[in-house]
């Protein structure tokens, strides 16, 4: 049965969810807030150089290829993918660095070169973590997190222990190198926890990294939204940007309009990709689900001060990623999650994908993007930022054995305040609700209101979590529901 069906949000799982459900025959309306789609994936364009502005990394094409294989396509049909050699750089000392290679071959080799027995160690820890790979990727996660029994498999009842274990007391018990120990810790950081909070289940991770590799699409992580939107479009998706929604409308406990920028717009369905926090205080107080408190006692994943800067000459000593860890690893992430502050010593990433994408910075330039990660809710100020672009710029050239300072065209900052501003984020996060054991699956917030009718939502603060696959896993979940309940009327 056709349905009229309107989508808040245009970043990824709203723009997965808006191409399923107009598959299905619905009729499928995107309303966005900003004058541009994609979310936190939006692109900024300045001065002849091109940014991504949120998510950079290109892990698990197998999602990608799965969401596509849905509609009867393929990514190259619309847009190229380039696998990076090295996938990335890991610095942690002047001009000392780890490489991680584009192959677990050479990645057995450079962890083998660095501690004596750790390359074969290193291949049985990734055979086990791509078994959990295909547990986890290919079949738990594309549940929708209803029942607690939706964890409880053949295969799941076999690695029952890792769920209560954690990936840094296993990685520990396999490798005594602390550079080895902290690469195969980092990846669990999409997750938005500390590794000593993360399930071992969640090696996953490491079999994303080591054994499917880091891919760049051609021109950006812009070209997937754009791919996107384009198959959304054919299928019949109308795209609405400069669209603030002020207010859901529910009578008699069902959702039955929204009010966008003064104008009410009717619809059967209402489906929220935007922040759940704030899509919920859209609604009136008796029809919220989760009170402040709640929110509150959640462990959110991370939130980020972004620099987007253009140089007038080409950076040497560089990856497309790179990683630096030449402080310390654990007290950052203490000062992230268990004493919120702004770190003395911050870890940083940097990408520069004009290194791999000549279209992102004019002729002979460079374009570079810098991450520190902060913890959500923190003070954000213009002195602050530019206090932390100095201590890493400066710690930037010590470690890549250059100077750079001067030839910096422009910077544009990017931290908690945005956040809130332009994605109503909760408490700034970028990343989302971090999956701990306690905020996994049926325990995170729920794809469908528990209190009104015919309002849904999905993204990274509900099921399967956060990061660019499974927001697009979140968009499949998300549209089956609500297919589902139509035929079951």
């Amino acid at each position: 049965m056709k349905k009229k069906i309107t989508i808040i949000g245009s970043g990824f799982s709203a723009l997965s969810a808006s191409c399923y459900l107009a598959k299905s025959g619905h009729e499928v309306s995107v309303f966005e807030k900003n004058a541009s789609i994609g979310g936190r994936a939006r692109q900024l364009k300045k001065d002849g150089f091109t940014f991504d502005m949120g998510p950079s990394w290109y892990w698990m094409p197998d999602v990608f290829d799965r969401f596509f294989a849905d509609f009867g396509k393929k990514t190259s049909d619309y847009y190229e993918l380039i696998k990076l050699s090295p996938a990335y750089r890991v610095y942690f000392g002047e001009n000392e660095f780890i490489a991680i290679a584009d192959n677990l071959e050479e990645i057995e080799a450079t962890f083998e070169s660095i501690e004596k027995g750790s390359g074969k160690v290193l291949n049985k820890f990734i055979t086990e973590a791509k078994s959990n790979y295909d547990i986890a990727i290919k079949d738990l996660v594309y549940r929708p997190g209803v029942l607690a029994l939706e964890l409880v498999t053949v295969e799941t009842t076999k690695k029952i222990g890792q769920f209560f274990s954690n990936i840094s007391r296993d990685v520990r018990k396999k490798f005594k190198n602390e550079r080895l120990i902290q690469i195969l810790e980092f990846p669990v950081l999409f997750l938005g926890a500390k590794p000593s909070d993360t399930p071992s289940f969640y090696s996953f991770m490491n079999y994303a990294d080591f054994g499917l590799g880091t891919w760049h699409p051609k021109t950006g992580m812009f070209d997937v939204v754009h791919a996107m939107e384009s198959l959304a479009r054919e299928l019949g998706v109308v795209f609405h940007t400069d669209s603030n929604i002020e207010k859901i409308i529910v009578e008699n406990k069902s959702a039955k309009a929204i009010i966008v920028n003064g104008q009410t717009i009717f619809s059967d369905i209402v489906l929220s990709g935007a922040d759940y926090h704030h899509t919920e205080t859209l609604l009136d107080i008796e029809h919220r689900v989760y009170s402040e408190q709640y929110w509150n006692s959640r462990v959110f994943a991370p939130s980020s001060l972004l620099f987007y800067v253009g140089f007038n000459k080409k950076i040497e000593n560089i990856s497309h990623h790179a990683l630096f860890f030449d402080v310390d690893f654990y007290q950052h992430a203490k000062d992230i999650y268990d004493a919120p502050q702004w770190p003395k010593d911050p870890l940083f990433y940097a990408n520069f994908p004009s290194l791999t994408d000549k279209t992102a910075a004019p002729e002979g330039m460079e374009s570079g993007f810098f991450l520190i990660p902060l913890a959500p809710g923190i003070n954000d100020t213009e002195d602050l930022r530019e206090e932390y672009f100095n201590k890493i710029i400066s710690r930037f050239e010590v470690l890549t054995q250059q100077s750079i300072k001067n030839n910096i065209i422009f910077k544009i900052s990017f931290c908690k305040n945005d956040f809130v501003q332009e994605y109503n984020s909760y408490k700034g996060n970028a990343y989302g609700m971090a999956n701990t054991l306690m905020q996994t699956a049926f325990l995170r917030p729920k794809l469908k209101s528990k209190k009104v009718n015919n309002l849904y939502f999905t993204g990274q603060l509900t099921v399967p979590g956060p990061g660019v696959p499974p927001a697009l896993i979140s968009g499949k979940l998300v549209s089956d529901l609500i297919n589902k309940q139509f035929l079951e009327q």
